[in-house]
């Protein structure tokens, strides 16, 4: 009843369609949650031997959704990356852990890390949102989460319009790994908002195993096929 009293004073809306949600929808509604698309195992498969097999970095991944344009997904990921709409990130942050949960028991992981903003991008944005994430996946697992141990030395530029060789070389010693001492032996998961060529991933697993890093696994709520 109190739900529905406040639902009523103050209603929410879906961030996508902006239709008002009903009384147990929680951020999204039902009709923009049945429109994801969710990724499969063969995708994943073909995704996983372009983006990660021959660098022997990421030992395997898991983005829960397919990326699509114009979609309900799209403006989704947009406003929680531009318009502090953080408790989307943690709604989808908690869907992305049930399903690691399920499918994903035997990684083990010690520690959660989300993928670092430059300070300068985090103090123009607010927050990082892949935090954010993280922290849903938390609420469901319970790996702890860590932002001190990875570091973004270097601002990079966006990488939405360069190819796979630009993107690569935008993230080249871009982060640093602060107290080398707390990740030795750990297998740690990488968390991000989207994948895409997994270039951000592969630089973040490299400091992160070159400083004493067993496995290093990576969780996103979209992937950029």
């Amino acid at each position: 009843m109190l739900s529905a009293v406040f639902d009523f004073i103050l209603p929410r809306f879906c961030p996508s369609c902006k239709n008002k949600l009903t009384l147990g929808e929680n951020c999204i509604c039902a009709s923009c949650r049945n429109a994801f698309v969710y990724t499969d195992e063969k995708l994943l498969l073909n995704e996983y031997g372009r983006k990660f097999s021959e660098s022997n970095i990421i030992s395997d991944f898991y983005p829960l959704l397919v990326f699509e344009k114009s979609s309900s997904l799209q403006e989704i990921i947009h406003q929680i990356k531009y318009q502090k709409k953080f408790l989307l990130a943690v709604e989808l942050g908690r869907m992305l852990g049930k399903t690691l949960s399920a499918k994903k028991p035997n990684w083990g992981i010690d520690l959660t890390i989300p993928v670092p903003l430059h300070s300068l991008k985090k103090a123009e944005r607010g927050y990082n949102q892949s935090f954010y994430i993280a922290k849903g996946i938390r609420q469901v697992v319970n790996f702890p989460v860590s932002q001190s141990i990875l570091k973004r030395k270097r601002y990079t530029e966006s990488q939405t319009k360069k190819n796979l060789a630009e993107r690569a070389e935008n993230m080249t010693e871009a982060f640093s790994v602060r107290h080398a001492d707390k990740i030795k032996g750990y297998n740690i998961l990488l968390v991000d908002d989207v994948i895409t060529t997994g270039a951000t991933i592969k630089e973040c697993g490299k400091i992160l195993k070159a400083s004493g890093a067993a496995n290093i696994y990576a969780a996103s709520i979209a992937l950029a096929v």
